[in-house]
């Protein structure tokens, strides 16, 4: 039986937890410990938690990832490596992806007005 994504926006995510986890040696910042193991820890939570929201969307995963998207973007001043232009701007601009399409999950799932009211329709 196969299974049907609820929303494309949770493998959009779990790409985007994958590319942190990698991130860091691929833009060069490697070699600095706080902004690594921001990137790695993070990419690994959102990895997680889109991979089984492929499967099993509800309101509670869409939540999880908007506050880990919330949390890279105000990392760089939380774990003072704001000063730092690449793993800042990495931060920054995966966590408001990550953050961005969570809401949109839950308008379109109806967990924030509007949508489909959890009807599970893909999104």
């Amino acid at each position: 039986m196969a299974t049907q994504i609820k929303h494309w926006q949770d493998p959009a995510n779990a790409v985007l937890g994958a590319w942190l986890i990698v991130s860091p040696w691929v833009l060069g910042f490697g070699e600095t410990l706080a902004p690594t193991l921001n990137a790695v820890i993070l990419g690994f939570a959102i990895l997680a938690v889109a991979l089984f929201a492929i499967y099993r969307a509800e309101a509670g995963e869409a939540w999880a990832t908007f506050i880990l998207g919330l949390w890279l973007v105000i990392s760089p001043w939380a774990l003072r490596f704001a000063s730092a232009d690449t793993p800042r701007t990495d931060a920054m601009i995966v966590g408001v992806l990550v953050a961005a399409l969570s809401i949109w999950t839950l308008l379109r799932s109806g967990h924030l007005g509007g949508g489909e009211h959890g009807t599970g329709a893909a999104a």
